[in-house]
């Protein structure tokens, strides 16, 4: 089978019309390059090169191989360096899977703003709960909440996130407010997940740690939706920061017992591989750690 490393340095010689320019282009011994055009004249059973003592010509075998050889050897190395140039330069396609949570104004505009940093990459946003395959689905990182288990990944720790016992003013108005994580089980929530509208909520206070068993009126398998129907009233909620902190501040949810929350969780942003890493993925990564994120503290 012929080795194209052989035919590339063919075309080098029949180019420069020499065997000693070829190897100082090439950065190989003269030896080297002989041997290599050697080899390919074998394996061809034509003799593609003349050689004598002061110069050395292309046989019309050789002018013919080398005419059809030079080109596309030169998209080759076109395409090569297309390549690496993409692999060295803040350009090109960028595949982002991020979950729902994110899928809101402050994430928008952090994206925003990277594109106009760098204007030469194109974004493509997946905005789902679903742990997509990131290999298959072709996808470049992925910001994942909670342990990770899928240990083919690399991840990134970029934050960590908590959640909080939420309700609004309307919906507490002439009930107790609880005053122990238990007394939670005798009101209505709105859960994530739940099965038969029934949860356990994890509650934890410095190393104090309570399993709360609660139920309610509507479950969902997203904080959106969840979040949604605790604003409009449904009932007690368990949410992230990212969801409740802004309505606490402008007095539209009240935090119950606000010296217990959930254990903290990380977040990650997780990529297929180190190797070969495209520089418009880097400065993604680099601009996910830096920045300030009202879903997550920073790590």
């Amino acid at each position: 089978m012929l080795d194209l490393n052989d035919i590339a340095v063919f075309v080098r010689v029949a180019q420069l019309g020499s065997f000693s320019r070829a190897a100082q282009a090439l950065g190989m011994p003269v030896s080297t390059v002989s041997r290599r055009v050697t080899a390919l004249e074998e394996e061809l059973g034509v003799t593609l090169i003349q050689r004598s003592t002061r110069k050395l010509s292309l046989t019309v075998q050789g002018r013919a191989y080398y005419e059809q050889c030079s080109e596309p050897l030169n998209e080759l190395h076109d395409a090569e360096r297309a390549l690496t140039q993409t692999q060295k330069t803040a350009e090109g396609l960028l595949r982002v899977s991020v979950p729902v949570i994110l899928g809101q104004a402050p994430f928008f505009e952090f994206v925003s703003d990277f594109m106009h940093a760098y204007p030469r990459i194109r974004v493509d946003l997946h905005i789902t709960n679903a742990f997509l395959d990131l290999i298959g689905e072709n996808i470049d990182v992925a910001i994942r909440y909670g342990d990770l288990h899928d240990s083919a990944l690399v991840a990134r720790r970029i934050g960590t996130s908590v959640r909080y016992i939420v309700a609004t003013p309307g919906f507490l108005a002439g009930q107790t407010l609880p005053r122990k994580p238990q007394d939670l089980e005798a009101m209505a929530c709105v859960m994530i997940n739940a099965r038969n509208n029934q949860a356990e909520w994890l509650l934890v206070n410095g190393k104090h740690a309570e399993r709360v068993h609660v139920s309610g009126p509507l479950t969902s398998r997203d904080f959106n939706s969840v979040s949604a129907f605790v604003y409009r009233g449904h009932g007690v909620g368990f949410l992230p920061s990212a969801y409740c902190d802004e309505k606490i501040a402008a007095g539209e949810l009240v935090r119950l017992l606000p010296d217990w929350s959930s254990p903290e969780f990380p977040v990650h942003a997780v990529y297929p591989t180190r190797r070969f890493m495209p520089q418009r993925l880097q400065v993604f990564l680099d601009a996910l750690a830096a920045w300030q994120s009202p879903s997550w503290r920073r790590a």
